[in-house]
Formats: structure tokens, sequence, C-alpha cells
């Protein structure tokens, strides 16, 4: 199993550079970063967990960013979104940016995506909360066609591109109705999320992994009934906090990824988390 990692970088926090050399000496699989792309004060969405929302989301670097120094610093260590909040991006320049950092990286990067969870969030960028998972899906279409290897033009309900020359292109080469950098989204478990995720993606990135003896068959079902193979399913527990039977468990579904949570701390502290994940290793 490999074992990756995700953390909230901030302003506050170690470095990417720091953090990505640390990672690959060490043995890690993969640095996952998640992305806000600002917090109004005035909101009125709780936070999904509960409580006060951790000053973390409010401070965090941009992902792709931080990840263009981390792929500058290192030669395996894989790079990933977990994840990116895809209805409040421009399609175009996101095609661009994934495309170049997966390029510039040898096809270390995961595209993670997500919908978000912020209503305020979303709203300043313009997104009408009930439809940003339709929203999502039809800027995944519309990337997909700058990544093909031929001029493609897309029109589709929430956006266009004229056929266009777009370089470069993801390293990852096409794979059954998806092509682009490793897809993954993320959510819970759900009809439309298996749905997206059989039609367009590579896989699925749980918070946790909690249920996931119950929801992985009907994941499998729908991945199935959707022409897809079977062994290309890709399931990545992130945000996790480790135990040996949580991970034995894992295995034993046939996972072969999990994203450990880090602390967002200083460069002392999260070395220090990186020492007491490395039994896992």
């Amino acid at each position: 199993m490999r074992i990756s990692t995700t953390i909230f970088l901030t302003d506050e926090t170690v470095t990417p550079v720091r953090l990505a050399r640390e990672l690959e000496q060490r043995g890690f699989a993969g640095l996952y970063l998640p992305e806000h792309t600002h917090i109004p004060v005035s909101r009125s969405t709780p936070y999904p967990a509960g409580g006060d929302l951790p000053r973390e989301y409010g401070r965090t670097l941009d992902p792709f960013v931080a990840l263009g120094q981390a792929a500058a610093v290192t030669e395996r260590l894989a790079l990933g979104t977990s994840i990116t909040l895809i209805a409040q991006h421009d399609p175009i320049g996101l095609a661009k940016q994934a495309a170049t950092l997966d390029h510039l990286s040898g096809g270390r990067f995961t595209l993670g995506i997500g919908y978000g969870w912020n209503v305020e969030e979303a709203a300043d960028h313009g997104v009408r909360w009930s439809t940003r998972r339709d929203l999502g899906r039809d800027r995944m279409a519309l990337m997909r066609a700058l990544w093909a290897d031929e001029p493609t033009a897309y029109d589709g309900e929430f956006g266009s591109v004229q056929a266009s020359e777009a370089h470069p292109k993801p390293v990852q080469r096409p794979r059954g109705p998806v092509n682009g950098p490793r897809t993954l989204i993320g959510g819970g478990a759900g009809p439309k999320l298996f749905a997206h995720i059989a039609e367009y993606a590579d896989g699925w990135l749980p918070v946790g992994g909690r249920g996931l003896t119950e929801s992985l068959p009907k994941l499998r079902a729908v991945w199935e009934e959707a022409g897809r193979d079977p062994k290309g399913l890709q399931v990545v527990p992130h945000a996790v906090l480790p135990s040996p039977g949580k991970l034995a468990h894992y295995a034993d579904l046939g996972i072969e990824e999990v994203v450990l949570q880090l602390p967002p701390a200083d460069e002392p502290e999260v070395l220090r988390a990186l020492d007491a994940y490395a039994a896992y290793l």
C-alpha cells in the first residue's frame, strides 16, 4: 500500500519545498494539497466537522503554485490536489495549469476534484449552489476537449471552447472515456457521485474512508455497468488518521493508496508527525 500525505499548507506552516524533500527522502508516496481561495467572514455555512472553522482554512496556499515548487525539488513524489474546487475555476485556465504541472513533473500529478461545502465562497465565484455538481461535470468535459490529442471543440450547458491548439498535453494517456491527468472525485457516497466517477474519473477520493465496506460494492457495480475496466477503479481514502487496524482493513478492501493527514504546523511538528507515520511505510 502506498502511503501519501495531505496537509493544509499556509503562510504559517512548513514550506512546500522542505516538506516535499522530507517526504521523498523518507519514502512517502505522495503529497496532496487542499484548496480554498478565500473564506468570507460573514459566512453562514457551518463547518462540516462541527465547531469553529480552523484557522488554516482561510490561509491556504494556492495548491498549484505549492505543488509546482514541490515538483521542482523531487523526482518520484506523486503530487495531487485534495481537492480542487472545480466549480470555482475557469476551465480553460485550469486545464492549462493541470497539464503544465503534469508535464513538468513527468506525469506525477493527480487532479482530485470536489464540489465544496462553503456556499459563500462559491457564491463569490458566481457559482449557483444547486448546480455546482453539473457545472463541475461540464467543466471537466471542456478540459478533456483541450487535453485531447487533436483540436477538439466542446459546447456544453455551462461553457464552450473552440477547437484549439492547447499544449502541453498531460502525460497520462487516455483510458476508457477519461483523458488527462489521473482524476479522482471527492465527496460522500451516493448515486450521483458514483455515476460521475464512472463517467469521467479514475476513481474516488473519500474523506477518512468510513463506510467503505458498504459503499465500495455499490461504486463497483456502477463502474462496471458503465463499461469501465473493473481493475481500473481507484479508491484513495484521504485525510486519514492512521492505525494498524484501519490500514489493514483498507488493504483487505483492495485499496492500494491511503493519504494520511498531517497537522497544519511548523516544520518541527510536521517532521515529528512524519516520524510517527514512518511505522506505516
